[in-house]
């Protein structure tokens, strides 16, 4: 089991969506939300959701509320985790990304080191900066970041000691930003668990 908190990013606007996609049904659960949280249990000792609303759930996760006036954006999320916890480190899965399994995480948590911010996956269509691992080392910038209204997090990223695990296969990064891609991730994920 893997002993550094996994924070669950479920605080987005969900906008190309149309509608939440953390609450939108996956496999036999009723929410992607909870999906993601109790798959991740059986792997970390510790996992959060992070999101602004903890009523929107219909379970009873482990919450980290972002500020309530806080823009939509993962900055929000990172400066609240850390503030909530004591970790040195935590890992971050965006809840839309159900795929990511035990052997991605485990070959991040392989690459990391204390001389790192950041360990970040890697493909070929680019970095993924919500699935990773990030170090205490950076809340300074964070808040900043927040305060400021800036949460591009690639230029944050490629500002301070980030190491980019690279990974060879697209599937399991892919995010369900639109509704095709959540019915494609629906199927996928009902002819694997058949």
């Amino acid at each position: 089991m893997f002993d550094l908190p996994c924070i669950i990013f479920a605080g987005g606007k969900s906008s190309r969506m149309g509608q939440d996609k953390a609450l939108l049904p996956f496999g036999n659960f009723p929410s992607l939300a909870q999906y993601q949280y109790e798959r991740l249990n059986k792997l970390f000792s510790h996992v959060y959701l992070s999101a602004k609303d903890r009523d929107k759930f219909n379970f009873n996760p482990q919450l980290i509320q972002d500020p309530l006036e806080s823009d939509f954006a993962p900055t929000a999320g990172f400066v609240a985790a850390f503030e909530h916890l004591e970790s040195e480190r935590i890992f971050v899965l965006s809840v839309d990304t159900p795929f990511v399994d035990e052997s991605i995480i485990q070959m991040l948590l392989d690459a990391d080191t204390t001389h790192y911010d950041a360990v970040i996956s890697k493909t070929s269509s680019g970095t993924h900066p919500m699935i990773g691992i990030y170090h205490r080392s950076l809340l300074n910038q964070l808040q900043r970041m927040l305060n400021e209204g800036d949460h591009r997090l690639g230029k944050l990223l490629s500002s301070v000691e980030t190491h980019y695990v690279q990974f060879p296969h697209e599937a399991p990064f892919s995010n369900l930003n639109r509704p095709n891609e959540y019915e494609e991730a629906v199927s996928r994920y009902n002819n694997t668990n058949k």
